[in-house]
């Protein structure tokens, strides 16, 4: 089932920064995506959303360049990323994962990594503006305290913010966070999205987000992609895509979808097959 808002992807297009066309990527003759289609203005905050093996992943890679595409292509502000190097493409987009390779490195080496696509030709150490621009992200981020300690002395919650500020060093036009939160309590979770949050519109950074939680989504997002079976399912606003209906289609559970009285958005409530059960049982 496809369910396109044409009003509201209209919309986006207008102003369009990224456009995905007719995107198909995977893995051999194993699982692929196929027909995404999608197009965001500068400075939107988008969710992906779908259960798990519905190709959200398969998607970022796609996007990010380490899966080749099948069909279709992927325009960044005009530009084909697949002819863009390595360099050219780091200085465009970058990508928080939920799991990052945590090499033995100061927080201060780690996030300096972002600066790598901007180093020049033969150039050995760090330059003075470099230096400048992690350190302002680490004051953001709240590591800029934990500067000289290991990576691996942090907490899930310290990575991850360490993880952000060398992603946001890199001064990426498009970045892709790939469930950033799921292993983060609730306080590191509100901490790190309010961060992107601001980031989002202080900087009119274009944000695309991957998360399972479809309250926290509704919440932070202002525009969701959801996916069933490697392909588009619905897309457009949280409120017109968070409907009990798509969720049950789409997620094969029962839920309740209510509206936050404070934000306005949508706010999913699971039912459990104890409540289905006991309810049922007391219908005449």
């Amino acid at each position: 089932m496809n369910i396109h808002h044409t009003s509201h992807i209209i919309l986006f297009y207008m102003s369009s920064f990224l456009d995905i066309q007719n995107l198909s990527c995977g893995y051999g003759n194993g699982f692929r995506t196929h027909d995404i289609r999608l197009t965001l203005a500068e400075g939107s905050f988008a969710g992906i959303i779908g259960p798990n093996g519905s190709g959200k992943t398969t998607l970022f890679r796609g996007i990010s360049g380490s899966l080749p595409l099948k069909t279709g292509r992927i325009l960044l502000e005009g530009e084909d990323l697949s002819t863009l190097s390595w360099r050219e493409k780091a200085q465009k987009l970058a990508i928080v994962s939920q799991f990052s390779q945590i090499a033995d490195l100061t927080v201060e080496e780690y996030v300096l990594m972002g600066r790598l696509p901007f180093r020049r030709q033969f150039q050995f150490f760090d330059r003075k503006e470099d230096i400048e621009i992690a350190h302002h992200y680490m004051q953001l981020t709240n590591t800029y305290r934990l500067r000289h300690k290991s990576m691996e002395e942090l907490s899930g919650g310290e990575q991850q913010m360490a993880n952000i500020a060398s992603a946001l060093s890199q001064h990426p036009r498009l970045l892709l966070l790939d469930e950033p939160t799921s292993h983060l309590d609730i306080t590191h979770q509100m901490q790190f999205l309010n961060l992107i949050q601001r980031m989002n519109e202080e900087m009119k950074l274009t944000v695309m987000m991957i998360v399972h939680d479809l309250s926290l989504a509704a919440e932070y997002c202002d525009f969701l992609l959801m996916m069933k079976d490697g392909t588009t399912y619905c897309q457009g606003l949280p409120e017109e895509v968070l409907t009990y209906e798509h969720i049950e289609h789409v997620y094969n559970t029962v839920v309740i979808v209510k509206t936050n009285p404070v934000s306005g958005k949508p706010v999913v409530f699971p039912v459990s097959e104890r409540r289905l059960r006991d309810g049922n049982q007391e219908k005449p």
